[in-house]
């Protein structure tokens, strides 16, 4: 929990919550120190992909202020003005951590800023531990468009694929600034009526989506009619750096939820040391197993009758409880690990509790709060 000290900084600790309690610290204007970062590890500290988001943060933001520790184990920082604007220098996301890490906090925070923003991000654009670009764009967006964020000018474009260990990938994010978010009332998840999904292959034979798309569609067909899963084959300096495949599917309801799944098989790199991890040598998961695994796990996404997908839950928490005094009400599946963590960054930061019941008829949860009210208060109003 988070106590103020005299100076009037509000002391956390751990390393958990990073990007919430960094993102709801810049949106509140709250001074924070992190300490006992990691103190117990073997590798104490920050992290490179923490590192980079602060960077991230500190390029849309003015007057932003950190101070990190010698063994990185304790942070103070004292938030700017957000700025957004058109960054004239792309973003290097570090590699061990892939783009949708970073978009998430950096989506919401830039709503509230004064311009708004365009920002190239280089780095993984998919793996099989963060959300990828491309439900972001299919599945994140439409969350936004709920709140009133004008869905004409959200973007992402995505220039080059990049998957792990080495990246290469880039996107370029365009984000519109909001006076304020509008409260939703979103409980109804409706029935499938259509699937979309991307296969994209980096650096090997195209064959590898056929195959995805085919087990995929081996699943879904029975159950779903209107299917369409395209292809992204890309090869020369597109492909990124690494060698590698993956999919990313999407249930579009007749109420208008998305829900999505994806993953990307590539050679990991082992995450205490710059060098390549042993299963290098092992093969990849074949297409296969993916593309049915995928199709399963969508199921069962659907199958928990939330309006968002797991992944996204976190970024509907935040929204609601960054809404004007209205009460936003909302359903979800089973509350997941990241929504349950950014419940509790909301409550120690906006002093704001979410009434939560569970629905004896579905698996599902419904969630109500009251909006912060929180306004944007740089944006130039027209």
């Amino acid at each position: 929990m988070g106590n103020k000290d005299d100076t009037g900084y509000k002391t956390l600790k751990g390393s958990k919550n990073f990007r919430q309690r960094l993102l709801l610290a810049t949106l509140t204007s709250t001074p924070i120190i992190i300490e006992d970062i990691r103190t117990d590890e073997t590798w104490p500290g920050l992290r490179n992909y923490e590192i980079s988001l602060l960077r991230l943060f500190e390029s849309v933001c003015d007057d932003f202020k950190v101070k990190i520790n010698e063994t990185g184990t304790k942070l103070k920082y004292k938030p700017g003005t957000i700025m957004g604007g058109r960054q004239h220098h792309p973003h290097d996301c570090h590699v061990s951590r892939s783009i949708g890490y970073y978009l998430e906090p950096l989506i919401v925070l830039c709503l509230f800023a004064k311009e708004p923003l365009t920002v190239r991000l280089k780095g993984i654009t998919n793996d099989s531990k963060d959300p990828s670009v491309d439900t972001i764009k299919s599945a994140a967006f439409p969350i936004l468009k709920r709140f009133g964020v004008d869905s004409e000018a959200l973007g992402l474009k995505i220039e080059s694929r990049g998957l792990p260990p080495n990246g290469g990938g880039e996107i370029v994010l365009s984000l519109p600034v909001v006076q304020t978010l509008t409260a939703v009332n979103w409980i109804d998840e409706g029935f499938v009526k259509k699937i979309r999904g991307v296969t994209f292959s980096t650096k090997v034979s195209s064959q590898f989506e056929n195959s995805m798309i085919r087990a995929a569609r081996g699943i879904i067909n029975p159950l779903v009619s209107d299917v369409h899963i395209f292809t992204d084959h890309r090869s020369g300096p597109p492909a990124g750096n690494s060698p590698g495949y993956g999919i990313s599917l999407v249930a579009e309801t007749t109420s208008g939820c998305y829900i999505s799944v994806d993953t990307a098989a590539s050679h990991a790199r082992d995450e205490d040391s710059a060098g390549l991890a042993d299963d290098v040598k092992k093969d990849l998961m074949p297409p296969e197993d993916i593309g049915e695994g995928m199709a399963k796990v969508l199921l069962g996404e659907i199958a928990q009758s939330g309006v968002v997908d797991s992944t996204y839950q976190g970024l509907l928490f935040l929204l609601c409880a960054l809404c004007p005094q209205d009460v936003s009400k909302v359903r979800v599946g089973k509350l997941s690990r990241h929504g349950i963590e950014t419940l509790r960054s909301i409550k120690d930061f906006l002093d704001l509790k979410f009434v939560i019941k569970p629905d004896p008829d579905t698996q599902s949860v419904i969630l109500k709060c009251i909006g912060c009210g929180m306004k944007n208060l740089s944006r130039k109003v027209s």
